[in-house]
């Protein structure tokens, strides 16, 4: 593809637009004008990643980078980017209607990237993914499967009682799990030579399994209360906040939360804020089933717990529902204002508090 020409005379102000994947990565340089100037297809790699921005640079003065997938295919170049101050952003995917349109390549997307960026229509700016918080992401992925296969084992004990033996089946069937996995790893079986012995075996492995995944998911805990706390100390002083809910709420908001400029888009963000739906006569807003849902869950838990708890939430839903508003509206008005509460509290804490701020307790002088 030839390159656009450009008068010497004029800066080039470039907006670089990214379509990321697993080995490889496209690029597509835009001038402040729209123009593109040229398409670069790198690898997914740190000499790729150099190599894309000795190209960037070439072309002119860099203003943004535009990446697909920033916190997947996209987090290393992201990171690296960061790392030479340039100002990288979120942007997804084109829709399936432009797509139909426009037709789908690599090189198709990262120009829709760039484009994003230079309309103004992105996501935001992108996850620094490089401290306290990435650790916690990364810990509860880990946590998040060994609590499936955890109970996928207990659901399997379970099951292999409704077949075994009849004496077998009536010891074990009301046994609550904790004692029935307890019970199940004391086993003797012996030579596999009947249906009982065949049964024993089977669950003895089934609460071996279950007892090494309760000590990785309680390991896994440990080390993610620690970090959670590292960095957000004050987040846990808010009533309602544990360790799963605060860090649920954590890796939604990344380690540089000053990227959400307004209480209002980190609500929006955690799909608490409202959305309306309203036609003709009709004046309403209904609940808001996008953003992030794991932050959306913890929103909803606390509120949840402010309800039986808490006299003024209580006080707010018997007024609210005295004005006709339902259950499900209610809980998502009390968690737009727990997202108002925990946003001040994040954006004093220690991710973004230098040394030398006052504490969030403290008036500035």
């Amino acid at each position: 593809m030839d390159r656009v020409e450009i008068s010497e005379a004029s800066e080039v102000v470039v907006t670089v637009g990214v379509d990321t994947h697993l080995d490889s990565h496209v690029g597509v340089a835009l001038d402040q004008f729209g123009r593109k100037l040229d398409t670069i297809h790198f690898s997914a790699s740190g000499n790729g990643h150099r190599r894309l921005l000795e190209w960037a640079r070439r072309l002119g003065v860099i203003n943004k980078f535009g990446i697909e997938g920033t916190g997947s295919y996209g987090a290393g170049l992201t990171r690296y980017l960061r790392r030479q101050s340039i100002d990288v952003v979120e942007v997804i995917r084109p829709s399936r209607q432009a797509r139909r349109l426009s037709g789908k390549s690599d090189p198709l997307d990262a120009e829709a990237a760039a484009r994003a960026v230079q309309a103004g229509t992105v996501l935001g700016q992108a996850k620094s993914q490089d401290g306290a918080v990435e650790m916690i992401r990364i810990l509860r992925v880990a946590r998040r499967s060994a609590m499936q296969a955890r109970t996928q084992a207990a659901n399997q004990l379970h099951a292999v009682i409704v077949t075994a033996p009849e004496d077998l089946r009536e010891r074990l069937r009301r046994l609550p799990i904790s004692k029935l996995v307890g019970t199940a790893a004391r086993f003797r079986p012996g030579p596999v030579g009947t249906l009982e012995a065949a049964s024993k075996l089977a669950l003895k492995s089934l609460a071996a399994r279950y007892q090494h995944l309760s000590e990785e998911i309680a390991a896994l805990d440990i080390e993610i209360e620690r970090l959670a706390r590292q960095a957000a100390p004050n987040l846990f002083e808010v009533k309602g906040i544990g360790p799963d809910t605060g860090a649920a709420l954590l890796t939604a908001v990344g380690d540089n939360p000053s990227r959400l400029h307004s209480e209002a888009a980190f609500a929006r963000m955690c799909g608490a804020a409202p959305i309306p739906a309203s036609s003709g006569k009709t004046n309403r807003h209904r609940l808001n089933r996008g953003g992030n849902r794991e932050a959306n869950r913890a929103l909803y838990m606390l509120a949840i717990n402010r309800l039986s708890y808490d006299p003024r939430a209580r006080a707010y839903a018997v007024r609210r529902s005295a004005e006709g508003k339902s259950k499900p509206e209610i809980i998502r008005c009390l968690k737009r204002y727990l997202a108002r509460e925990i946003f001040k509290v994040l954006t004093c804490d220690n991710l973004t508090r230098t040394p030398t701020a006052p504490p969030c307790n403290q008036q500035a002088a």
